[in-house]
C-alpha cells in the first residue's frame, strides 16, 4: 500500500499514515521503518504493508520511504551559536572567582566530569531514539543538567541537534542552568552572604 505521513511525534516516535485511496488513517511506530538516515517526516511519501498489532488494530509494516529525499533540514537557530559562548563565559567566573576567593580544586573536575557524562547520556539517548529503543528520562537528563552538567548537555544540544527543539523541555534545562549558576554562586563567593 501507499501513502503520506501525515503526523508524526518524533519525540514519541509514532504516527499515522494517511492511505492514497482514502479510509481510515494507519498507526505507525519507528520501527517500522528499519534503517534509515533521517527521521520521518510529516508529508513524507511512503509504502507499507498493512498488518495487526497484538490488540489486533490497524498498524504499519515494513515501511519505505517512495521518494530519495532527505528530511526538510533543521529549523535555523536564532541565536546563530552564540549560546554556546555562555560555556567559556562561565568557565571565565569560575576562574575570577578562583583567582579572587579561591576554589576547591576538585570543583572544576566535578563540572568536567559531569559535563561528559550528561554528553555521553544525551548521546546515547539520540541513538535509542533513531533505534525506537527504550529512551532516557528527561527528568534524569534534567538531572544531570542540575548537577553541574549543564555545559554538556548545552553541546550536545548543538551539536548532535537533539532534545534542542521542544519547548517545554527548553525550560526547564534553562531553568536547570539558572539555579546551577546561582548556586555556584552562593556558595563559592561572598556575593550573597552577610
Amino acid at each position: 500500500m501507499k501513502g503520506t505521513l501525515t503526523q508524526w511525534d518524533d519525540a514519541k516516535g509514532y504516527g499515522f499514515i494517511t492511505p492514497d485511496g482514502g479510509g481510515a488513517k494507519v498507526f505507525v511506530h519507528v520501527k517500522a521503518f528499519g534503517l534509515r538516515p533521517h527521521r520521518p517526516f510529516v508529508g513524507e511519501r511512503l509504502s507499507y504493508r498493512e498488518g495487526q498489532d497484538a490488540q489486533g488494530k490497524r498498524r504499519a509494516q515494513d515501511v519505505r520511504g517512495l521518494a530519495p529525499r532527505a528530511a526538510p533540514p533543521p529549523p535555523a537557530r536564532r541565536d546563530g551559536g552564540r549560546v554556546l559562548l555562555l560555556i567559556p563565559a562561565f568557565a571565565g567566573l569560575v576562574l575570577a572567582v578562583h583567582l579572587v576567593w579561591g576554589l576547591p580544586n576538585w570543583l572544576w573536575g566535578i563540572y568536567s566530569a559531569m559535563s561528559l557524562a550528561t554528553f555521553i547520556t544525551y548521546l546515547l539517548d539520540k541513538r535509542a531514539a533513531a533505534r525506537g529503543d527504550w529512551r532516557v528520562a528527561e527528568s534524569t537528563l534534567h538531572g544531570l543538567s542540575l548537577a553541574c552538567g549543564w555545559p554538556g548537555a548545552l553541546l550536545a544540544q548543538r551539536l548532535l541537534r537533539h532534545k534542542s527543539v521542544k519547548p517545554a523541555f527548553r525550560r526547564v534545562y534553562w531553568a536547570t542552568v539558572v539555579v546551577n549558576i546561582a548556586g555556584f554562586v552562593a556558595v563559592f563567593t561572598p556575593l550573597l552572604k552577610s
